[in-house]
């Protein structure tokens, strides 16, 4: 393409998708992507587009009961590059939708290389266009020097949190006969199957005992002195912070052994580590909940302790690294714009929204906000008791932004219901969400 009507900056499911819907509008497109023009991140491995580089899961796809199953549901009814590639690269995972994290970032790559109105370049950029209409979408990973060039144009200093990566081991490292596959309370996933879509490896309270004080006790990464004050985000917390705040918290949280029938007694081990499937072949398995920021060292001798793990191979070692987002609801218009640039939106982690699916929903919102300023149509945003409208209220609401957090979409973000008992409200917001999407999308058509 000679020239662009839109310039996209980071290629990962939040710019992604933001091409995609204006790429499908009919809008040129310039996607920059930093990997493969000699730059890489510390958590990226390959320089596909999309690439996801922690956790292979897009959580829970019931739309019915979870709101992020109910967010799938409204991208894919907004012609979703992200849903759309995510449906041939599906792994089993009981009720989760989870992918091959390589065919997944290999058929988002083809999509936008093949779509005549997108030009993917392979550049680094270092500070914020000075015109044009820009989405800015460089994810928690953003290079110094345009984390720098976009606190200088919010005229604050972007903030930080922490993020971790959980382990993947080799199926055939796993020794069988001490574990076995379930999911949790034999749930099956919406693919049906046999509900088996777990490894489940058994603690004894004795084994568990010994592997939080393993935890505790195990040499961690040192941080620099400017990481030092940079707060967790609690929805990926550390499996060692998490121990540290109590012996059973993690019997309560990624080791919980609760719905889990060890198949040698018929009952509920003391606790349980489970590992999801992480790749097509199932020939990688990821440790679920157990980022950690533990020496790789550390993590070797001490996941080998875990019943059935005792000559795990690891096909990657757990992580940390530091990641970037700013004050949104301070600096963002309600379509994402930011308000003292108001050419340059933001879209992805870096606005405060945490997730992969999540990412995604706010780079389609930006991309589809550019097309109709592009075509001197306003879009009214989604409604806020929809997901998408849920999670654009945190990103762009009136919320407290002096201690403005990542978050996940959940129903806490929805507007309340009234008089529906506590039984019953999941299904209550869904019902209500549908019908207000339905509306909505009936109006923008």
């Amino acid at each position: 393409m000679s020239n662009h009507q839109v310039h996209i900056i980071g290629g990962g499911l939040a710019g992604s998708e933001a091409a995609w819907q204006l790429a499908q509008a009919g809008v040129r497109v310039r996607l920059s992507e930093m990997r493969g023009a000699g730059d890489m991140t510390p958590a990226h491995q390959t320089d596909g587009l999309a690439e996801l580089v922690c956790s292979n899961s897009f959580r829970s796809d019931d739309a019915d009961k979870n709101a992020v199953g109910l967010l799938h549901q409204e991208m894919r009814c907004l012609g979703s590059l992200i849903m759309a590639q995510a449906e041939p690269a599906k792994v089993p995972a009981g009720s989760a939708l989870a992918v091959d994290r390589h065919v997944f970032s290999d058929g988002v790559t083809r999509a936008l290389a093949q779509h005549p109105n997108v030009e993917i370049v392979r550049e680094r950029i270092d500070a914020l266009p000075a015109q044009g209409m820009t989405i800015v979408a460089t994810g928690p990973l953003t290079a110094p020097a345009l984390a720098h060039s976009v606190g200088q144009a919010a005229g604050m200093e972007h903030l930080a949190f922490f993020d971790a990566i959980a382990p993947v081991v080799h199926h055939d490292s796993i020794d069988m006969d001490k574990c076995w596959m379930a999911n949790r309370w034999d749930k099956v996933g919406p693919g049906g199957g046999e509900g088996k879509d777990y490894i489940n490896c058994p603690m004894t309270k004795d084994q568990y005992q010994a592997f939080v004080q393993g935890l505790l006790d195990g040499e961690k990464t040192q941080f620099k002195e400017w990481e030092a004050n940079t707060p967790y985000f609690e929805g990926c917390m550390p499996i060692e912070v998490m121990a540290s705040r109590g012996p059973e918290t993690l019997r309560h949280g990624p080791m919980k052994p609760m719905g889990l029938d060890d198949p040698r007694t018929g009952r509920w081990p003391y606790a349980v580590v489970q590992l999801r499937q992480d790749n097509a072949s199932g020939t990688l398995w990821n440790m679920v909940g157990f980022q950690t920021k533990l020496k790789h060292g550390a993590q070797v001798e001490l996941f080998r302790t875990i019943p059935g793990l005792e000559k795990a191979e690891f096909a990657r070692l757990g992580g940390l690294h530091r990641n970037t987002f700013i004050q949104s609801p301070k600096l963002l218009d309600p379509t994402l714009r930011l308000k003292s640039a108001p050419h340059i939106r933001f879209a992805g982690q870096m606005t405060g929204c945490e997730g992969y699916v999540e990412s995604a929903a706010i780079g389609l919102l930006a991309g589809r906000f550019a097309v109709a300023e592009l075509a001197g149509q306003p879009l009214t945003p989604p409604p806020a008791d929809t997901a998408m409208g849920a999670l654009l209220g945190h990103v762009t609401g009136n919320v407290e932004t002096a201690d403005y957090q990542p978050m996940n979409v959940n129903f806490g973000l929805f507007p309340p219901l009234v008089d529906v008992k506590k039984k019953s409200r999941k299904e209550a917001y869904t019902a209500r969400a549908r019908a207000s999407f339905g509306e909505w999308m009936g109006n923008i058509a």
